[in-house]
């Protein structure tokens, strides 16, 4: 088999396609994924044999991750035109980057130690892309499983950072094999051991999971929830419309199924649009208006988010601006807000944004982006943050409060497990994407949380879609999208931990610190490549 020109553009979208129709909802085929990359190492694997210009591969690698950025996220252009370019280019140059730097390692070390820091490389990017400046995870290869938990039960001791690594060690012993079989002509018994191999990597994760999965019994205390689901279109009345019929809508659907039995009722993010300073929240007239509502659930607290700010005598971080009518700072927050039982206040902050939207990436070093941004036009700043992951307490019961974006983050939910949360209640606003695959895609995401932690998952979503996942990721009950609904359910609050919740994201850091090794010796090391075979 030659490999020409137009046979390795041709591959590179093969692998492009492969990979959309492998990611949930965009086609949803997962077992595509173990086979996904595979053209696009052949194309690699041809230019480095032919000893081609090693920007080639970051051309053909671009190509592949461009198909698969635009055909699985296509759906941003719904709420942000300038955001999904920024998105579908800056996470198709970073991703395309990730590989040809694994291409020039495998030239300047050796093609041994250029497969093992692919590896490296692209788990460690995946972890970089979880906490930096640029960060979304959204693409990481170990989302791709979310559809399939009986799957992946081995989450709750590697994270999603070992479904990347299972994804790619199976692409590459498939790739060895195709290489040695059908490029280089080698007869069956000189390659059916990559076969072997292939097959092992790929079944036993998957038996040991089966075996996780129909043997797990679900730990903890029993807890009644309620989630609700007003459906306030985010587009036309959730930020224009009067705000005593959206505080309606969310209590009429709590009213229907609140029993006394009732420890939590969950409302949706930004389900208090109308921004409030929180020290102040006992003087806002809807809020008492919210308190007489909730006063028919005697024992229930309540969860909802709500658009606040804060003033400051200094400057906390740099989202505080000058407040504009005299001495000192003011941020604004995306909140989540707690009204326990005996209808105290609390409120805890939204500390992973979206980016553009909720955040001008790089302001901390270059502050004068953000003034830059409202003086042409823009009409949103960076908003301010918790310094580190925060849960609630309320009548001695730890829930992990996770506002919309944050249910992507693995490490960062593992970390308010860690703090002792007995449950994850995912507040979030899905109704910008339409109905499209992202409202979906984001629902799956919060089942790898539910497994990574071994903990119930309630899921409030304004326009759809809520739901109750169970510790095995199962979706337990799910409303319809686009319609105004409310869930009970008979959770467990488990306040065990897992490995992973012990010890968090330890596959990502460890790749990132070997690949930066890597790339450090690569920039500075150079021999001639062994003999491939």
């Amino acid at each position: 088999m030659i490999i020409t020109r137009s046979v390795r553009y041709l591959l590179s979208a093969l692998s492009g396609i492969l990979l959309v129709l492998s990611f949930p909802n965009t086609g949803s085929l997962f077992p595509l994924s173990f086979i996904a990359l595979v053209p696009l190492l052949l194309t690699e694997h041809s230019i480095y044999k032919k000893r081609l210009r090693a920007g080639k591969v970051y051309i053909h690698a671009f190509l592949t991750f461009l198909i698969y950025n635009v055909g699985t996220t296509w759906w941003i252009w719904n709420s942000s035109e300038g955001g999904a370019l920024m998105a579908f280019i800056a996470n198709t140059f970073l991703m395309s980057f990730v590989f040809y730097l694994f291409h020039l390692t495998k030239r300047n070390l050796g093609r041994n130690m250029g497969f093992v820091c692919l590896f490296m490389y692209w788990i460690g990017f995946e972890y970089l892309h979880t906490f930096w400046e640029l960060a979304w995870p959204w693409l990481n290869f170990g989302n791709i499983y979310a559809s399939a938990p009986q799957l992946i039960q081995w989450y709750s001791v590697t994270g999603a950072s070992g479904g990347t690594l299972w994804m790619l060690l199976t692409n590459f012993l498939l790739f060895r094999f195709i290489y040695a079989r059908f490029v280089q002509e080698k007869p069956l018994e000189q390659t059916k051991k990559w076969v072997v191999r292939f097959s092992l990597v790929l079944l036993l994760p998957m038996l040991l999971s089966l075996v996780m999965y129909y043997t797990y019994e679900e730990k903890g205390v029993a807890s009644e929830i309620v989630v609700v689901q007003p459906n306030i279109d985010p587009y036309v009345d959730k930020f224009s419309g009067q705000i005593l019929p959206q505080i309606n809508a969310i209590c009429d659907l709590a009213d229907s199924l609140v029993t006394p039995k009732t420890e939590f009722v969950i409302a949706p993010e930004t389900a208090l649009p109308y921004l409030f300073v929180e020290e102040e929240v006992k003087r806002v007239i809807y809020y008492h208006y919210l308190v007489e509502r909730k006063a028919k659930w005697p024992n229930a607290a309540l969860l909802i988010g709500a658009n606040t700010k804060k003033y400051y005598y200094n400057k906390r971080s740099v989202a505080s601006l000058p407040t504009p009518d005299g001495p000192g700072y003011e941020e604004y927050y995306n909140t989540a807000m707690l009204i326990d039982h005996i209808d105290r206040p609390s409120f805890l902050h939204k500390s992973k944004l979206v980016l553009g939207v909720e955040k001008i990436p790089f302001v901390s070093v270059f502050p004068f982006l953000q003034q830059f941004a409202l003086q042409n036009g823009g009409t949103s700043v960076t908003l301010g943050t918790e310094f580190a992951p925060r849960v609630f307490e309320t009548n001695k019961v730890k829930l992990a409060p996770v506002i919309c974006y944050e249910s992507i983050f693995g490490e960062f939910i593992s970390k308010q497990c860690k703090q002792g949360a007995e449950f994850i209640a995912v507040i979030t606003n899905d109704g910008w994407w339409k109905d499209t695959p992202g409202y979906k895609q984001h629902l799956a995401f919060a089942r790898l949380r539910a497994i990574e932690n071994r903990k119930w998952v309630a899921r409030s979503a304004n326009t759809g879609t809520s739901a109750f996942i169970n510790q095995r990721g199962d979706i337990v009950q799910s409303t319809g999208w686009w319609a105004r609904a409310a869930l009970r359910q008979v959770i467990n609050r488990n306040a065990e931990l897992t490995f992973y919740s012990r010890v968090g994201d330890y596959i990502g850091k460890t790749s990132l610190l070997v690949a930066t090794l890597a790339f450090i010796l690569t920039l500075f090391y150079r021999r001639r490549p062994k003999k491939s075979v």
